[in-house]
């Protein structure tokens, strides 16, 4: 299979059934290729189909549930590894003439995301360009934002930056704010979930200043009564701890509880009102200065890592 930026290209330059043919020959399985490139089983069976279609051969013999290539499979295969390979070679000296084996690149980010997605976003970029220096400082949003636009970084990861001339949002995607509990509390049964429900209980609330807490602040002043606060923190990681080990609720949006969330140790309820339905995660570059070439491959790399992982955060 194709690495690195010569991968990223082919998606463009190269026909999906091409692609998606030789990572079937390589798995041996639909599903197997399915995982590998991050598809849909389906779509990967829709291209080979057509593949077969178009070409008038069958290039899998199906054995059990294995593929096994066919006569014609193994011509194809062939002549794609050879063509891919010469794209590769060709990819890498174009990155050797353009000078990607070497860079900065200076990122702002949130918590939230530095917890696990971007450390896979800047891992794979990394394993593509390793003489590249990265340089990652964790704050809120607000001082995300403010490093990207003072040059103190060159791409930021932040939720609801603030509206000026001087930020371009390069990317964005709206997530749902919710609550974070043991699977034991006792509004883990309750099927529909708003952010009284939660106040009823103790709850960890996001401390003041983050855009967590803007958001849950514009519903609790709707709220009459109802103070019930249990502790404030700057920490969205302390905040999970205390979820884990009490009855208390935290509120964040699903990036950065991957982990709890998969294990079963904390669950995740969906809040209903409306104001807590589009935290909205945004890729931010200064508005003023073009990025240099270091940072702008990896703006490149992370803004379609980020188009292939949150659908998939998104569904769970």
């Amino acid at each position: 299979m194709l690495t690195g930026r010569a991968q990223d290209l082919s998606r463009n330059l190269y026909s999906p059934a091409m692609r998606y043919f030789l990572a079937v020959a390589e798995a041996g399985s639909i599903r197997a290729a399915s995982r590998e490139l991050n598809v849909a089983s389906s779509a990967v069976n829709r291209q080979i189909l057509w593949l077969e279609e178009a070409l008038g051969l069958q290039l899998f013999d199906r054995v059990g549930r294995r593929l096994r290539l066919s006569q014609a499979g193994e011509l194809l295969l062939a002549h794609t590894r050879r063509t891919f390979s010469d794209f590769e070679g060709t990819v890498a000296e174009l990155d050797a003439l353009k000078g990607l084996r070497r860079g900065t690149v200076s990122i702002a980010s949130v918590e939230s995301v530095a917890e696990k997605l971007l450390p896979a976003v800047i891992s794979g970029f990394r394993r593509r360009y390793p003489g590249i220096h990265v340089n990652v400082a964790i704050s809120s949003s607000q001082e995300a934002a403010r490093k990207v636009e003072a040059a103190e970084a060159d791409v930021g990861f932040t939720f609801d930056p603030p509206e000026t001339s001087a930020l371009t949002i390069s990317f964005h995607h709206d997530l749902v704010i919710g609550a974070l509990m043991r699977p034991d509390h006792p509004l883990a049964a309750v099927s529909s979930l708003s952010l009284v429900d939660c106040l009823k209980f103790p709850v960890a609330l996001p401390a003041e200043g983050l855009s967590l807490r803007t958001r849950i602040d514009v519903v609790r002043r709707s709220i009459p009564g109802v103070s019930r606060t249990y502790v404030e923190a700057n920490s969205l990681r302390l905040m999970r701890a205390l979820a884990r080990e009490e009855q208390v609720i935290g509120f964040q949006t699903r990036i950065g509880c991957e982990d709890e969330l998969e294990s079963g140790k904390l669950i995740f309820k969906p809040l209903t009102d409306k104001p807590l339905q589009a935290d909205r995660l945004c890729v931010v570059t200064s508005s003023l200065r073009a990025l240099a070439l270091a940072p702008g491959m990896f703006f490149d790399h992370a803004v379609f890592a980020l188009k292939d992982q949150l659908p998939v955060i998104d569904a769970k």
